[in-house]
């Protein structure tokens, strides 16, 4: 019955994401233009590093999974 309510979550937390990145767009262009994010651009080549964007969501996420799943 957990995995039940884990796809639950789940599914209501992509439902969220989705209509807040199909109607306000804007509210996530800071995401990927942070400091310590390396941006290397050549004529030929682009290398995006999203090292602070990555902290960041791994922080966010650990609090989600932290709220949820304690017992």
């Amino acid at each position: 019955m957990e995995g039940g309510k884990f796809f639950i979550y789940l599914g209501i937390f992509l439902l969220v994401m989705g209509l807040i990145l199909t109607y306000a767009p804007n509210l996530f262009n800071w995401f990927g233009r942070l400091p310590g994010d390396i941006r290397i651009q050549d004529e030929n080549k682009f290398i995006f590093i999203p090292i602070t964007s990555m902290i960041i969501v791994s922080l966010i996420l650990t609090l989600i999974v932290n709220l949820f799943l304690r017992r």
